[in-house]
């Protein structure tokens, strides 16, 4: 069935218990912010694209105040590959020597970005594209690697990657003033002018806790967290998160996610949120219905 057909089947009835359904959720959510990292298949599926910019466009004119931190590592690898280069993956982070940093800015600053920004604004948003060197607003120095199973201090260099150093919050609030939406790429600025590629999902997470938002909302290409069985995990508390690391439940890519995730929640961010990007109107979904789309990780 198509969209089209689906929504003429849909009775004017429940249409009208739907919006009520959402209208708690919009009271209580009036204001606040809410930090979304986009990523995965939702950037990649023209559909899931225009679905989500929607989403984000009717969550700021209901009164909340989204902020979009996104991904590209699908648009990095097809231009790194057309280059000649091969990408490498080191604990769930990108090795970015300075050549695959300059496809890394043109891709996430450029491409990307604009992108994004065009989709939000053509479905009646406000959308200002930036990155963590406007302003500088975020401020990095390079992360060294802890090896796996290595003796304390046994570090490996993975390049111009970031660690967070200093988040501004200045510029994001001047724009949610302007009931402008933010759409960042996760580069930051060293303080010798040096880029650095940060995982998106930690530059997610640290905004989160530096804005104090409401939720933390992460797009995933599963249905959330999993446990050995396959089996989708809800209500999750930061000790429950602990141990599914600890017994290798969670590992490779899913470590940086979780580990932004635990340290939102642990920062005051309300509740953090890992949800299916495959998943049409996910944000709604999640934010504005009984009907959840993925985990969630409960502050305490």
């Amino acid at each position: 069935m198509s969209a089209d057909t689906a929504h003429q089947t849909v009775s004017p009835a429940r249409k009208a218990a739907i919006l009520s359904e959402a209208l708690p959720y919009i009271k209580r959510f009036f204001d606040k912010t809410i930090v979304i990292k986009y990523g995965g298949n939702a950037m990649t599926d023209p559909h899931l694209k225009d679905s989500f910019a929607q989403d984000v466009v009717l969550l700021k004119l209901v009164g909340l105040n989204p902020v979009v931190v996104h991904g590209g590592g699908p648009q990095i690898e097809n231009l790194l590959q057309r280059v000649g280069k091969k990408g490498e993956f080191i604990q769930g982070m990108r090795v970015t020597d300075a050549e695959t940093m300059e496809v890394v800015e043109m891709v996430l600053g450029g491409q990307v970005n604009k992108e994004i920004v065009n989709l939000i604004n053509q479905h009646g948003g406000k959308a200002v594209g930036l990155t963590g060197k406007d302003a500088r607003f975020i401020r990095a120095k390079k992360l060294l690697m802890q090896k796996k199973d290595a003796p304390l201090g046994d570090v490996v260099d993975i390049g111009q990657v970031g660690e967070i150093t200093q988040v501004d919050p200045s510029l994001i609030s001047f724009l949610d003033q302007g009931d402008f939406i933010p759409v960042i790429a996760p580069i930051g600025v060293g303080d010798d002018g040096e880029t650095y590629n940060i995982n998106a999902d930690v530059v997610a997470g640290k905004l989160a806790e530096i804005l104090k938002a409401e939720k933390l909302v992460l797009l995933t290409n599963t249905p959330g967290v999993l446990d050995e069985n396959g089996k989708l995990l809800t209500g999750l508390t930061p000790k429950d998160i602990d141990t599914l690391v600890e017994d290798g439940t969670l590992s490779g890519g899913m470590l940086p996610k979780i580990g932004s995730a635990l340290d939102a929640a642990r920062s005051g961010v309300n509740s953090v949120h890992i949800i299916d990007g495959r998943v049409e109107h996910c944000l709604l979904l999640e934010i504005l219905t009984d009907h959840g789309v993925g985990t969630m990780i409960k502050s305490r």
